[in-house]
């Protein structure tokens, strides 16, 4: 279950009638609890409670009290023996009038009246498997309103269904926002009257809702028409009320679905939410889910947490202008500079979404606005920085609405805020007709007509509130002397899982810049964007993006293209997860890169809570001195070829599982047609799969095994079904896998995935019984120094910097992981006594078998549960590689990145100038 599906439920709970004996159950039932598990706590199978209560282990300790006793009730959980026992996590007591609760981890405690307790459901969010944050458990109102409208969106479409096709999806979303706009306005003063909208319609609507949206569609032509033009308008008197509201929100179209009796009862419902406390930092980026088929099912997963934002938008420039603050003190005409200058800061975000990251900028400098006036004794005075500054590009014109919408709330609660009620007021209606959100395809508009120069003319912009088109007329607008900073969360996918047309996008982008622009992760077009745009005009840009941008081969494609037109890396930081609410989600692995082109300055790199100052950042988020560090088919510094293993697609009828493996054995199929078949998974964890190998000349005798022949058959069918001409080829051999490779006598087997948490990469050795599949690579009869070396810390610290990753575990690269490795030249000496090594680690490992990789290298609350003489044969191992390098061990992986830099520079760059010397001998 989601945040939105949980809200959902406990509020349906807290309104039935108060059950007793039912309440704690269904209260777990609301939290995703399944059937089974309340069915074993109902019968006290594994209800572990010893004063009466239900006791959920690892989680809650719950209890109904009697009447009037609840805080004796919540004592007494709280001194059970069980809670403890448990390890309960909360603990709950209510008598149906009284409710308490309280987290026995921070010792947080809600006290409240039962029917309010789901106003306090983000508090019990773990209990559902959510790890949440504090901004997520304060914003029950906009949890609770995402959830109410996604239904009347579902009502409206079931009546409506032409309003959810692609010619009138544009309507449909429209309309939300001209809704979400009148259930704020009603609660904030904003209309004339508390609820004036929502009491309209249902004093004016039938209660059959036959005419529901007839009145809903004359208030919206009475907010887009002025007072003084609605008598000859002919609007009605019951609407004549409503204040102009103008700026293109009611525009164009008043056409309204029409409403089912439900869908009335939910509209109503919604208005009679308290609408003051929408958070327009969460609220856009959840809604924009309601209008979106494929992540309806994701509903309440789409929020970006405040602290995450400011990850990008402090150190781009907010710091900067805090720290301007602080200099200036009490100094009247420094505090005022540095007003103008916040007055001209523009802040362009082109994957701006529901339009996060514009809301909190503009927050967080009106924040500082607000100090500077209140410095200065002019705390009435209304804000200089216009919402025409914060402009932003979006794919879906939904979320480019609620980005609108998002930016004027803001503006009003700012106002309010800073400057009373009354003047926010004043001010704020009519609406502005200036839009700054620009729907469209942003590597495919010209971002400088969006944003541009300083000191030009203005030539995009949109003359209603919400449509932006492309062609527009240009008007007059300076900005002499502003900043620009561009920002944003731009959309992550990897090379496998783009669309011909994102595909195109690239093209469009690196298209004359790299012959390679078919590998870039898409979120590298908006970096390539971004320098472009500064080729015209100077402006920092700052992007989270997945942390595979700066590893693997995204580094000599992307960031050296950024290198060499002049851009450094000012601030960086490095691998975080970016989570959402949904319970049990691995949230993605994310970097966030601040790069300009300024000379000099400190540099910064953040990691966790940690900040500290270099010389350097480089692509790979370290401070070392190095640039890029291309692929290479071939080994550079050995002559050791790693291959990788074999690709088996279009070949399940060759992979065998144990039980398969027996079953042909009992039709009386020789052992030698089987091979174990093995990749990532199955070598750590110690898992058995297999496979049948068959030579050309062997396939007359395995034909007469009906299995064997079945499981042929099967292979040429599967290769012959699909599209792909060279698969279909392989079909003449579909006793044989695409590749005939692995089957070496002795071969050195390399991993492609392994736990970021282990201390070494784990490789092993591997005879003719074992094929590697492609989730490994192999050395075939590899010499046992080259295990050593990958069995080393100084390989996994090379290895962590330049390979990819896999979320954040190690994914390993023969290309940029073994044939980049900077290795000196190694005596025989070296090899042996490296090959020595090798072989006291795996006599280590075999000491314990059946042990697993997995078991060897376990890590456990953050510390290594090696066997101590595995961990010494690892330790020796260790110092004799690395007084190869420098005649002694390293002391840390800081000064074994330095200097696997410092002689992969001079060791390629000692190789080129050999090359060129050769060149020009011949």
């Amino acid at each position: 279950m989601n945040a939105v599906e949980i809200e959902e439920a406990i509020s349906k709970l807290a309104e039935q009638p108060f059950d007793a004996e039912e309440f704690p159950f269904a209260f777990l039932e609301a939290f995703g609890n399944k059937a089974t598990t309340i069915k074993r706590l109902r019968s006290g199978a594994s209800n572990k409670s010893d004063v009466g209560g239900v006791l959920q282990t690892n989680n809650i300790h719950l209890m109904v009290a009697e009447n009037g006793a609840v805080v004796e009730a919540l004592a007494a959980l709280k001194a059970s023996p069980a809670t403890t026992k448990a390890r309960a996590k909360f603990i709950l007591a209510t008598d149906g009038k009284d409710f308490q609760a309280e987290d026995l981890n921070s010792g947080e405690v809600i006290v409240c009246n039962y029917p309010d307790f789901p106003d306090h459901f983000g508090f019990f969010l773990p209990l559902a498997g959510i790890s949440t944050v504090k901004q997520i458990r304060e914003s029950a109102f906009d949890i609770k309103a995402t959830g109410r409208l996604n239904r009347l969106y579902i009502e409206l479409l079931k009546d409506n269904p032409e309003w959810g096709t692609a010619d009138r999806r544009h309507d449909m979303n429209h309309f939300m926002a001209r809704l979400i706009f009148c259930f704020f306005a009603e609660d904030t003063d904003i209309f004339t009257e508390a609820d004036q909208f929502t009491a309209t319609i249902e004093r004016m609507s039938e209660k059959d809702s036959s005419n529901t949206h007839e009145i809903i569609s004359e208030l919206f032509r009475s907010m887009n028409t002025k007072v003084a033009d609605r008598e000859k308008e002919g609007i009605a008197r019951w609407a004549n009320s409503f204040p102009y509201v103008n700026g293109g929100l009611f525009s164009e179209s008043v056409d309204v679905p029409r409403f089912s009796k439900i869908a009335r009862s939910y509209l109503l419902h919604i208005g009679n939410l308290d609408w003051k406390k929408i958070n327009p930092d969460i609220f856009g980026s959840m809604i924009q889910a309601v209008a979106d088929d494929e992540e309806r099912g994701a509903l309440g997963m789409h929020y970006t947490s405040v602290p995450n934002i400011l990850k990008v938008l402090n150190p781009l420039f907010l710091d900067d202008l805090r720290e301007k603050l602080e200099e200036a003190g009490d100094n009247a005409r420094k505090l005022l500079n540095l007003r103008n200058r916040m007055a001209k800061i523009r802040v362009f975000d082109p994957a701006c979404g529901s339009g996060n990251f514009l809301v909190i900028a503009y927050k967080e400098m009106r924040a500082i606005e607000a100090e500077i006036n209140e410095r200065r004794n002019e705390t009435d005075r209304r804000s200089e920085i216009p919402l025409t500054n914060f402009r932003g590009i979006e794919l879906r014109d939904f979320p480019a609405e609620i980005a609108r919408l998002a930016l004027i709330i803001a503006e009003y609660q700012c106002d309010v805020l800073y400057r009373g009620q009354r003047e926010a007021l004043r001010d704020f209606l009519p609406l502005d007709a200036m839009n700054w959100i620009t729907c469209g395809n942003a590597l495919r508009l010209d971002w400088l007509s969006i944003c541009p120069p300083t000191g030009t003319g203005v030539k995009h912009h949109a003359d209603d509130l919400f449509m932006s088109p492309i062609d527009q007329a240009e008007i007059d607008f300076e900005n002499e002397g502003g900043e620009t900073y561009i920002c944003g969360n731009p959309p992550f996918k990897g090379t496998r899982k783009q669309k011909p047309h994102e595909k195109e996008d690239l093209q469009q982008v690196f298209g004359g810049l790299t012959s390679k622009w078919k590998n870039v992760d898409y979120v590298g077009a908006w970096l390539m964007k971004a320098a472009l745009f500064n080729d015209v005009c100077h402006a920092p840009f700052s992007f989270v993006a997945t942390n595979s941008i700066c590893q693997g081969q995204q580094v000599p494609i992307t960031w050296d293209l950024l290198l060499k037109r002049g851009f450094r890396i000012r601030f960086a930081h490095t691998s975080f997860t970016w989570s959402n609410l949904a319970a049990n989600k691995a949230g993605v692995t994310v970097v966030v890169t601040g790069v300009d082109r300024e000379a000099g300055g400190p540099r910064w790199i953040y990691s966790g809570e940690n900040r500290r100052e270099v010389a350097n950042i480089n692509p790979y988020l370290t401070e070392h001195n190095i640039s890029v560090v291309p692929a290479s088919r071939r080994p550079i510094f050995s002559k050791v070829a790693m291959d990788y293993g074999v690709y088996y697609s279009k070949s399940g009828g060759l992979i065998l599982d144990s039980k398969d493996k027996d079953t042909l054995r009992q039709e009386g199929l020789p052992l030698h047609f089987v091979r174990r078949f093995l990749g990532s998974t199955e070598f750590i964890n110690g898992k058995e799969r297999f496979c049948l190998w068959i030579d050309d000349n062997e396939l007359e005798e395995v034909s007469k095994y009906v299995g064997v022949r079945q499981r042929i058959e099967s292979v040429r069918r599967d290769r012959l079904e699909t599209d792909d001409k060279a698969v279909n080829k392989l079909a003449a051999k579909p006793h044989q896998f695409r590749e005939r490779k692995g089957d070496d006598a002795s071969k050195i087997f390399v991993p492609i995935v392994s736990s970021e948490n282990r201390e070494y990469f784990p490789a092993g050795l591997a005879d003719a019984t074992v094929v590697p599949t492609n989730k490994a690579f192999f050395i075939s009869n590899g010499p046992l120094w080259a295990l050593s070396v990958i069995s080393s810390k100084l390989h996994l610290s090379w290895i962590d910097t330049i390979c990819g990753r896999l979320r954040t575990d190690y994914s390993y690269s023969n290309t940029l992981g073994w044939n980049t490795f900077p290795l000196p030249s190694l005596t025989e000496k070296n090899k042996a006594d490296l090959a020595r090594c090798a072989e006291d680690i795996l006599l280590a490992r075999e000491a314990h078998f059946p042990a697993t990789i997995a078991d060897l290298y376990e890590v456990k609350d953050g510390e290594a549960m090696m066997p101590p003489d595995l961990r010494a044969a690892h330790d020796r191992n260790d110092e004799v590689l690395e007084r190869v390098y420098i005649g002694r061990r390293f002391r840390n992986d800081t000064e074994r990145l330095e200097k696997l830099f410092e002689l992969y520079t001079k060791m390629t760059t000692a190789n080129d100038l050999k090359r060129t010397n050769t060149r020009m001998k011949a």
